[in-house]
């Protein structure tokens, strides 16, 4: 499948709008900063690489129309883009890591005119989704060599192209797999509340002419108790320096059990997803997001009296522990993790 989740053409950030699949394919052309916060919000564009891009072009957005020629007000320009994209959604880190990263670049090049740097900075928002390209590819390279010919796999969410720019993390591992010519089926959670399980991954699955089969997110215990698990492959929107790892909702609830029918239980993420400021999960933001989720079916039908008191974390955090390896553009990773994950980002 030849589709593209972002693209910067037509000076113009092009993105799939995922709140219409799976019934329709519709690409959006966003010029305006206030419209991607808005795609970012409403989740028309999501995924933890995928939204590393969306920031870094969207900087982009913030600056094109700034007038001045001093740095010092070009640079209170960036920084409010920088903070308006940020209020965005708090938990995937690789959208701070593309704001981090123009802001960085930029002010390595202050000395330069305002009208170069602006160049910089849409050329480093290019380069971001080129890397991801490649890093996800290497992540695939890396990851399907835990695969066999004829292997099952359990999923939730959406980690594949949907996610990231044309290729995926947990489900580039599964891509990688096929084009290596094992045959390898896949359940996929349809990952309630608003169901990317079932609407995305099942949708690029079966495009990708991938043997999946959509499953309520209550059916897996009974999968593994059956024995029809081989093994559990996620992505992940943040992992902290020893490994405890942020994902949609219900991730958690796999690893668990995973560890109970003795199911190897993997995370899928490349070096931007890290965040090795934080220690452990108590470093990391939870998104609430809206009651409506969760009382309505997608915003269209009501399933819930109108006055429910609702709690609608968007994530949660898969202890280290419960973890077998971490699929990375550096390679697996495995336990222990401090240890490892510095020697293998920082060479420590």
């Amino acid at each position: 499948m030849n589709i593209r989740t972002i693209d910067y053409k037509n000076n113009k950030i092009r993105i799939i709008d995922q709140t219409k699949l799976p019934h329709k394919l519709v690409y959006i052309n966003i010029e305006r900063l206030e419209d991607l916060w808005q795609a970012i919000k409403i989740m028309r564009v999501r995924g933890a690489p995928a939204l590393g891009a969306a920031a870094g072009l969207g900087m982009y957005l913030g600056i094109k129309d700034y007038r001045g020629s001093d740095w010092l007000g070009f640079s209170r320009r960036l920084n409010k883009a920088a903070k308006y994209i940020a209020s965005s959604r708090p938990t995937a880190r690789n959208l701070f890591w593309g704001i981090e990263r123009v802001c960085l670049v930029a002010a390595n090049n202050k000395k330069q005119p305002v009208a170069k740097i602006k160049k910089i900075i849409l050329s480093e928002g290019k380069k971001i989704m080129q890397e991801d390209m490649a890093s996800c590819r290497k992540i695939g390279a890396y990851g399907s060599k835990l695969l066999k010919d004829n292997s099952t796999v359990l999923t939730i969410c959406n980690a594949g192209i949907l996610a990231t720019i044309d290729y995926g993390t947990a489900l580039g591992v599964i891509y990688r797999a096929k084009e290596e010519g094992k045959k390898i089926k896949v359940f996929s959670c349809e990952t309630r509340p608003l169901l990317q399980g079932a609407r995305l991954s099942t949708w690029e699955l079966y495009k990708q002419d991938i043997d999946v089969t959509l499953i309520a997110d209550n059916t897996a215990a009974k999968l593994m108790g059956d024995g029809q698990v081989d093994l559990v492959i996620t992505g992940a929107d943040r992992i902290a320096a020893n490994g405890d790892s942020a994902n949609k909702i219900g991730t958690f609830n796999l690893a668990v059990l995973a560890k109970y029918h003795k199911i190897p239980f993997y995370v899928s993420a490349p070096q931007s997803t890290f965040d090795l400021i934080i220690k452990d999960k108590a470093g990391i933001k939870i998104e609430m997001r809206k009651p409506e989720e969760i009382t309505s079916i997608l915003f269209k039908k009501d399933i819930a009296p109108k006055k429910s008191r609702v709690l609608n974390p968007a994530f949660d955090v898969t202890p280290h522990q419960l973890i077998s390896g971490l699929i990375t553009d550096k390679g697996i990773i495995r336990p222990p993790y401090f240890k490892n994950i510095s020697k293998i980002f920082l060479g420590k």
